[in-house]
């Protein structure tokens, strides 16, 4: 046996529930112990730390040689003057050699990677017709006649505990009577989250639409022809040589995704606009059957929307309110557990729904792991990382390594809005405090989990709170289907006020 010392957290099995299978017989309940997110903080993957100063060196080799060859340049240079220039040289020779240094100059800067810049962001709120109270949910789930008496009891149970308050959004016509998913429902309300999100965007930012060259839309489920991000062309008539790109079944993380590839495609077109759209259908993905671990994405995932708008124009970092720092995905598809954690499917009657597994917060754990040492190198303090250091060189072997504070590395933390109980265990591991983890909780407490667009509307909420000064950085960080673990973290280039236009004001709509 193991001498390793694991955390386990309890299920409840329920038996008599089905008339065949595993879960046949007389009704009786049933405590079943699993291991719950790891702690990961206890222990340190090496290969992760490697990859993280790879990433560092990588990206910031020109930072090492920068100084010293700078000094050299301006040692050997001296007082040399543009009249000492013309004296020792002919004209032609003199023109040569202003002409090659103004040349060597433009290639240096030219050459130099571009900041991303995030000029602002939009979340759209629906109005207050979708809105949806967990007592709501459930009335209208048992007038529907979709669900039998334990889904129903299963519903309630898991929208008790998830953290969601009585004030989301879901578009009510998934409660019909024998309702099934359809193309129509998902586009209708993929047009009234998306469009409002873009549309509020575009009067913030003043960017006008012919002038974006990137256009990059995430939607988990619902992939339709013309695609989606076609969707997005045609409302607003954007150019005919756009570079549009179109994300599914990447699910919660593909927000960050998106925010990758933009990056990308900005260092390749300098002097561009990107626009990044995230969202999902709900209608599309709600589920009208009865099994357990396909009826979760039900009670978690409401109606939601983000644009962002970003920039390389460096003369845009005066008016942006973020520049991207660091950005690390990590994917653990190679393993099948993982692989098959989130996926969808069908149930014995035909029915398509998200299924979850009961190990996903496990999963999640050992993804997170992975991409917060990834991470660390890239954010960390010098006297942090020069601190692990020297514990990890020297350490007796049976001694625990030193585990950096990452709450020196980030004045923010977003972390997906997915539920209570996953919340619960990202504030255990990563030891953060309330303080870090409000605008998660908020978010999830007013407006669900919106899937890859929430760490927006998280970041909206600590702009109308007023939190975000000059010099923060807020690190984003997203879990997905796959299983995918995503982080990002900005830099605040200014005071950020509270907005005009924000999903956290309330008004009569």
């Amino acid at each position: 046996m193991s001498n390793e010392n694991e955390e386990f957290s309890t299920e409840i099995l329920q038996r008599g529930v089905e008339n065949t299978g595993p879960n046949d017989g007389p009704i009786s309940f049933s405590v079943r112990v699993r291991p719950r997110m790891p702690d990961f903080l206890s222990s340190v993957n090496l290969k992760y730390v490697k990859l993280g100063y790879g990433y560092l060196i990588n990206h910031r080799l020109y930072l090492l040689f920068a100084p010293p060859l700078l000094a050299i340049l301006i040692n050997h240079i001296g007082k040399f003057t543009w009249e000492d220039l013309f004296v020792k040289y002919n004209i032609t020779e003199a023109v040569f050699i202003s002409g090659l240094v103004f040349l060597m100059l433009y290639l240096y800067i030219d050459s130099t990677p571009r900041s991303t810049y995030l000029l602002d962001f939009s979340c759209f709120r629906p109005s207050n017709e979708y809105k949806v109270s967990k007592a709501e949910f459930i009335e209208l789930a048992k007038r529907s006649g979709n669900f039998n008496d334990t889904a129903i009891k299963f519903q309630e149970q898991v929208l008790k505990k998830s953290g969601i308050g009585d004030e989301t959004y879901l578009p009510k016509g998934v409660f019909r009577p024998g309702y099934t998913s359809s193309l129509k429902d998902g586009r209708e309300e993929l047009s009234l989250v998306m469009f409002g999100a873009i549309k509020d965007l575009l009067v913030t930012t003043k960017v006008k639409p012919k002038d974006i060259k990137i256009l990059i839309v995430n939607c988990g489920i619902l992939n339709t022809t013309p695609s989606i991000s076609s969707m997005v062309i045609n409302h607003f008539k954007l150019r005919s040589d756009i570079h549009s790109f179109n994300l599914g079944g990447m699910g919660c993380a593909a927000g960050i995704t998106a925010i990758d590839l933009a990056k990308d495609l900005l260092d390749a077109y300098p002097r561009s606009y990107a626009l990044v759209v995230s969202t999902e259908a709900v209608s599309y993905s709600w589920y009208s059957g009865n099994d357990s671990d396909m009826l979760i994405p039900n009670c978690f995932f409401r109606m939601g929307a983000a644009a962002i708008m970003l920039s390389n124009f460096r003369l845009d970092r005066w008016r942006a309110k973020y520049e991207l720092k660091q950005l690390v995905r990590t994917h653990k598809g190679i393993d099948n557990k993982s692989y098959k954690s989130i996926h969808q499917r069908e149930d014995k009657e035909g029915k398509k729904g998200l299924s979850i597994s009961k190990d996903v917060i496990e999963i999640g754990g050992h993804a997170l792991k992975a991409n917060i040492t990834t991470l660390g190198p890239l954010v960390l303090p010098v006297s942090e990382q020069l601190h692990f250091f020297t514990n990890l060189l020297f350490k007796k072997k049976k001694s625990k390594p030193y585990i950096p504070d990452f709450k020196l590395a980030f004045e923010h933390v977003c972390a997906l809005a997915t539920s209570k109980k996953v919340l619960d265990e990202i504030q255990k591991n990563l030891e953060l405090t309330e303080e870090y983890m409000e605008a998660s909780r908020k978010t999830l407490e007013r407006f669900g989990n919106t899937s890859s667009s929430s760490n927006w509307y998280e970041l909206a909420y600590l702009e109308f709170n007023k939190r975000i000064k000059k010099g923060d950085r807020v690190c984003q960080i997203a879990f997905g289907s796959g299983f995918m673990c995503n982080s990002v973290v900005w830099k605040a280039l200014r005071n950020v006020g509270k907005p005009k236009q924000s999903p956290w004001i309330e008004d009569e709509n």
